[in-house]
């Protein structure tokens, strides 16, 4: 066939190429949530961590959190998903959607916590020095003075964790979740033609991670231009 026939009959064909824009929906979908579960952990994690390394309390919540840092960032993203779909939630009736999310998320959030945590201890002391002077306490000297320039100075960090976290979410059809990559795998599951749908799918991720990245290097310029004012 020639490559019009092929392109017809990998994604017009049946509209086959709905497989594709449900992935790419169910990809996003997942991504952000896990994103947001990240990002809510991992701050709260950065914070026990942060507290015990500056005054030594939290002992027991910062052992728990060592373990959990250890355990995801020591094992496969994949075994991770498939023991929280396959064990955790045996018995139970969950969306895959959920199940992904969940497992993408508990995943970044051992990298979140880790950026935002460096980010933190790179503030000079003397910036909770000077709000404990001000009579604010511990908790209210770490959000209004220290985590807003935290978080400004990992901005960029915690956007390439975004990037990274689109292209792990490609393991979720493992557990039957229908992302862009299992769109993909069932174009070419009935079509028996491998590289357009395969070369369709890896396009697609290349635009977004090229996007993105691109609106990650605006925004350092734009980080660095503002401290220079």
């Amino acid at each position: 066939m020639s490559f019009s026939e092929k392109f017809y009959q990998n994604f017009i064909e049946e509209n086959r190429y709905m497989y594709l824009v449900r992935g790419l929906g169910n990809t996003l979908l997942i991504t952000v949530f896990a994103l947001l579960i990240g990002l809510v952990l991992g701050f709260l994690i950065a914070v026990v961590r942060t507290t015990h390394d500056k005054i030594g309390k939290l002992k027991l919540l910062n052992m728990i959190c060592r373990i959990y840092l250890t355990v995801i960032r020591g094992t496969p993203v994949m075994v991770q998903l498939l023991i929280i779909y396959y064990v955790v939630f045996a018995s139970a009736r969950v969306d895959k959607l959920v199940v992904a999310s969940l497992a993408f998320g508990l995943n970044s959030a051992a990298y979140v916590a880790e950026i935002i945590r460096s980010g933190i201890m790179s503030i000079d002391g003397g910036q909770m020095e000077a709000g404990r002077s001000l009579g604010l306490s511990y908790p209210m000297t770490m959000i209004y003075i220290i985590a807003p320039q935290a978080f400004k100075n990992v901005l960029p960090a915690l956007a390439n964790e975004f990037i990274v976290l689109i292209k792990e979410t490609s393991v979720s059809g493992y557990i039957g979740t229908m992302d862009l990559t299992r769109g993909g795998d069932i174009i070419r599951s009935t079509t028996y033609e491998a590289f357009l749908p395969l070369f369709a799918v890896a396009l697609i991720y290349l635009v977004i991670v090229v996007g993105l990245t691109s609106c990650v290097s605006k925004l350092e310029r734009r980080l660095r231009s503002n401290e220079r004012k």
